[in-house]
């Protein structure tokens, strides 16, 4: 799953917070209870907006991508192993 952009985060958290002042001003509950399962429903409620706040089209198109590379590839070369090793360039080593 993706990291939420900042369009996401904004949406949920600005849900959240109003949908709890308002269901708190609706209702004018006074108990513990009460303001816990208000809270907990603006927090469900914020969730649910974030997740379905679509993507911006450059975020799909790297998961796109992304799904695509994971197939293997059909053929892949083999190296090359005629050469002897008289045949070799002699060539200083890059490894100290």
């Amino acid at each position: 799953m993706p990291r939420p952009t900042a369009a996401q985060l904004s949406y949920g958290s600005a849900t959240v917070i109003f949908s709890t002042v308002a269901m708190l001003l609706l209702s004018r509950t006074e108990t513990g209870v009460g303001v816990g399962v208000i809270v907990l429903a603006a927090l469900v409620l914020g969730l649910l907006v974030a997740l379905t706040v679509p993507m911006p089209k450059a975020a799909r198109a790297v998961l796109e991508d992304h799904a695509a590379a994971s197939v293997p590839p059909a053929r892949v070369p083999q190296p090359r192993t005629s050469r002897t090793g008289a045949e070799r360039v002699s060539e200083p080593s890059l490894r100290r």
